[in-house]
């Protein structure tokens, strides 16, 4: 929104404005984040626009917020939602340094699991082989994006929920149905893919290997 291409907006009939996306912008020196949220209010106020109340905020973050926040006699650091994740201070089990944890938002993989209890009643009288590659499918997807290090609680948490989703669902099939636990193992077994970190930190990202080759000069 520079001064040389001025918002505009359309009025007419069925038309539909899109949410802004959410922005996170860090500062390390609090007066400077203050700064900055009153020149943005200032900046929207020229176009009659106005930040959400409820969602925007200043937050003392990162590593030296603990020790700030005792220091004022608050508690923990608070968290923040973003990109389907809360994030939060927390510090690395082998090195006990700071790192922003991440951990997938509870209202969202509950809204999920809504989901999947209604979809395998739909489902629930098709073959177990079929419905089983759609329960493979999800977990997948849900693995892609969420398999990030430090949330494996999360992650196991949401699939032992969809386990169990699972076996009550073949379980009300028929009345005289009868599924061992054993059985239902071994289609755990068959379909639920490894629950395993996919996106590891950028620090073990982008590390750039050069084992076996020759150095540029």
């Amino acid at each position: 929104m520079t001064r040389e291409r001025p918002v505009r907006f359309r009025e007419g009939g069925e038309v539909r404005f899109l949410s802004a996306t959410r922005q996170i912008v860090g500062f390390e020196h609090e007066h400077e984040a203050k700064a900055f949220l009153h020149d943005l209010h200032e900046r929207l106020r020229a176009f009659e626009l106005a930040l959400h109340p409820d969602k925007t905020r200043l937050i003392r973050f990162g590593r030296h917020a603990a020790e700030q926040r005792a220091n004022l006699g608050e508690g923990k650091p608070e968290t923040f939602d973003f990109l389907g994740f809360t994030h939060f201070c927390t510090r690395s089990r082998n090195w006990g340094s700071f790192v922003i944890g991440r951990k997938t938002i509870k209202k969202r993989m509950r809204a999920k699991l809504k989901a999947i209890k209604m979809e395998l009643r739909k489902r629930m009288h098709d073959p177990i082989a079929t419905t089983g590659s759609w329960v493979k499918q999800v977990l997948q997807g849900h693995l892609n994006y969420f398999a990030v290090s430090g949330n494996h609680p999360s992650l196991w948490w949401f699939c032992n929920q969809v386990r169990w989703l699972w076996l009550k669902s073949l379980k009300r099939r028929s009345q005289k149905a009868y599924l061992s636990w054993e059985r239902f193992i071994r289609l755990v077994d068959r379909f639920f893919p490894p629950i395993k970190v996919l996106h590891p930190l950028p620090l073990h990202r982008f590390d750039a290997k050069t084992r076996g080759k020759s150095p540029v000069r």
